[in-house]
């Protein structure tokens, strides 16, 4: 049977670590908009020639245009045995027209897998990454700190917060999250596919969990 998941979660709740590991275990594509649209624009597809000039002019692609992708790359030979929706859709607009094309292509969703981690989890989880201005290595002041403060454990070098990871930062994005994503997890549920797994603990156990889930155990 048909494994069609989309993966829900908020931003450090350990979606693209489990989706790797998901798309081995069961062989089906990690389906992420950004891989898809980067691809479209290389390729010079009609809407990845459309995507570029919005792009290009620093706009913000359609959902038309994004739907119009999903849908061409839902098409594919590997896609026939099922897939992984990464990041897409991000509101309850995008999934209605998401369910037109699937159900259209008799390959409508089994699964809507969310990924819960605690609000105050997910902060430290962002917001206490620090990153060596050398060799990248990265760290975290809360569950991995390197044993002298500020300084890299590999090389010596100079640890820093990114930008995007600053609370001021994080809390937006956390926001969008609960205000455009968060009510999926009400629409998939009205629909009797949602599946709920908690992030917390090893990722092996979380990934135990989220294939329970798909499996139907």
């Amino acid at each position: 049977m048909a494994t069609r998941v989309v993966l829900l979660g908020a931003p450090g709740a350990g979606k693209g670590t489990q989706a790797k590991m998901l798309i081995d275990r069961f062989k089906i594509p990690q389906i992420s908009t950004g891989d898809i649209l980067r691809k479209a624009v290389a390729d010079g597809t009609p809407l990845g020639k459309e995507a570029k000039v919005i792009m290009d002019s620093g706009g913000l692609v359609s959902d038309k245009i994004v739907l119009g992708l999903v849908e061409e790359r839902l098409k594919q030979p590997d896609c026939k045995d099922g897939f992984i929706l990464d990041g897409f859709p991000r509101n309850t607009a995008q999934a209605e027209a998401l369910d037109k094309i699937l159900t259209g292509s008799s390959m409508p969703l089994t699964v809507a897998l969310n990924i819960d981690v605690d609000l105050n989890d997910l902060l430290k989880r962002l917001t206490g990454r620090r990153t060596c201005k050398s060799c990248q290595q990265m760290y975290n002041i809360y569950f991995s700190a390197p044993k002298k403060e500020g300084v890299c454990d590999k090389c010596g070098g100079e640890l820093f917060q990114r930008d995007d990871d600053k609370e001021a930062t994080i809390k937006k994005r956390l926001d969008v999250y609960q205000q455009q994503t968060a009510p999926l997890i009400d629409y998939y549920s009205k629909k009797k596919i949602m599946k709920t797994v908690a992030g917390v603990g090893s990722i092996d156990d979380i990934f135990k969990k989220a294939v329970a889930a798909l499996e139907g155990k």
